[in-house]
This record gives structure tokens, C-alpha cells and sequence, in this order.
């Protein structure tokens, strides 16, 4: 089961970095998957800053850096798979 927890604003495609907005908590260690139009991604989380300081967590309402694996897009939907 997936749950939406946010959505991606920003992707810096040299550093492989995407900044989400979200809904919902997160946390490294859980398994995200991002999709959009063109986009499909499954990754677990391994790196996240807000305001370049790394955190273990973040909750709604923030927004965070999110290190991807491949590239992603603005408006991409951000969901927590449950395992």
C-alpha cells in the first residue's frame, strides 16, 4: 500500500537532488516511490538536509532535500510504500 506524503518543487539535476514539499512524515530507512507523467522511481531513502544540515526525520508541513536516483520532475507525487 502507498501513501501520498508530498510532492516534488525543485530538482537539481547536476546533484541528483530533488526538493519535495510535504504532507506527510518521513523518515531515512523508508521506501519512497515517486511518480509522474514520465517518471517511475522506487528508492529507499538514504540522504535528507533542510537548510544544508542533514535530518533522520521530517514531518508535514516542512520541506526537505531528498537525495534521487535517477531524475525527476516538478509535480512528480512523492508516496511512502508500506512494506
Amino acid at each position: 500500500m502507498n501513501i501520498p506524503i508530498g510532492q516534488v518543487t525543485h530538482y537539481y539535476n547536476r546533484i541528483g537532488v530533488a526538493v519535495l514539499q510535504l504532507t506527510g512524515d518521513l523518515k531515512i530507512g523508508d521506501m519512497v516511490l515517486i511518480l509522474g507523467h514520465t517518471t517511475e522511481l522506487e528508492q529507499r531513502v538514504t540522504s535528507m538536509e533542510i537548510e544544508h544540515q542533514k535530518v533522520e526525520a521530517v514531518h508535514a508541513g516542512q520541506e526537505v532535500a531528498l537525495r534521487v536516483e535517477e531524475p525527476v520532475r516538478k509535480g512528480d507525487v512523492v508516496y511512502k510504500v508500506l512494506e
